[in-house]
């Protein structure tokens, strides 16, 4: 296994560097926007960015966020790549299917039909997946396992998990002999915060909570603002249902299997993740076929927002890499 890279933490909140703030707001480039379908009809909503014959770089988002989570990315890398990004069912302005429309199974199948939607015949792509996004990546290697080695050239599993969720959350401070009564309580806040109604932007207890479980104590509070609008604009039907399927679906001693996963690999994760600590990030490195680099990253759990210039550089060389090696294969 490649040895773990840490990044330093900077002295301040992360800014790239000729930028203002991380957070910028929901400004995109021009984009084509596509209406995707998956297996079982729900509409995808999905937006194409970058020059058309770019190499393909596609982005899974976390839940309760949208595509527009990935900004940073998009504005950055679509000046030399084809930057595919879309929202998961339930999020953004994708479908909201009834309640029993929601599994491990359909974040794969979605994922599917984004790629071969987006995707030429005979193309790859670099895949990056953050949180629930990774997720989706790990359920679709598993369970399209003949799709793999045909659509991906490589991996990037940023701030995400393949299982056992909710024993290694880390936002109650519950003594390691309560176990059980802490996992029960993880799994009772997540699903009562998943599916809450919500007025746009004007929760301070969803805003706390948020501040809590997704950024680093130092991060820029515009992020925790631009993540709180996302998290309220995203349906409580969807939020509800996905919150569910991670509890359900990603339990104890529970996890997705990667041998299928047997392309390059990059793995993140963030020192301070208390929703999905680093433990998971060494889990997933240890677990893949073909380990790039494990990195561990200051800050919680949203590296693309918190570091969105070192996760830039690392989707950068992913990508060059594959299409050197495409080059070289041809």
């Amino acid at each position: 296994m490649a040895p773990a890279r840490t990044v330093e933490p900077p002295v301040k909140a992360p800014t790239p560097k000729g930028s203002g703030p991380a957070v910028k707001g929901p400004s995109l480039p021009p984009a084509k926007t596509m209406v995707v379908h998956s297996a079982d009809g729900t509409r995808l909503h999905t937006e194409v960015f970058g020059p058309a014959r770019g190499y393909p770089i596609v982005l899974a988002h976390g839940i309760t966020c949208s595509l527009r989570v990935w900004h940073e990315q998009i504005n950055e890398l679509s000046r030399d790549f084809r930057v595919i990004a879309y929202d998961h069912r339930g999020h953004g302005r994708s479908g909201v299917p009834g309640p029993k429309s929601y599994s491990l199974d359909h974040l794969a199948a979605d994922l599917d039909a984004v790629l071969a939607a987006t995707l030429r015949p005979g193309e790859r792509a670099v895949i990056a997946g953050h949180s629930m996004g990774g997720i989706a990546i790990s359920a679709w290697a598993d369970r399209f396992r003949h799709r793999v080695a045909e659509r991906a050239d490589a991996v990037a599993l940023i701030n995400t998990t393949t299982g056992d969720l909710l024993d290694k959350i880390r936002l109650l401070r519950v003594p390691g002999m309560f176990r059980a009564a802490r996992i029960s309580a993880a799994a009772g806040m997540i699903r009562a915060l998943g599916g809450a109604p919500l007025v746009y932007g004007t929760q301070p207890g969803s805003m706390r909570f948020l501040q809590m479980m997704a950024v680093g104590a130092d991060a820029d509070p515009s992020i925790t603002n631009f993540l709180h609008d996302l998290f309220a604009a995203t349906p409580a039907a969807g939020r509800g249902a996905w919150a569910r399927v991670l509890v359900e679906e990603m339990g104890p001693k529970v996890h997705i299997d990667l041998s299928g996963l047997t392309v390059p690999a990059l793995v993140i994760g963030g020192t301070k993740d208390r929703l999905l600590p680093m433990c998971q990030a060494r889990k997933i490195a240890e677990s893949v076929p073909n380990l790039v680099e494990l990195v561990e990253m200051p800050g919680g759990h949203c590296a693309p927002l918190e570091h969105p210039a070192d996760v830039n550089d690392h989707l950068r060389r992913l990508a060059l890499a594959s299409t050197e090696a495409s080059r070289i294969s041809s």
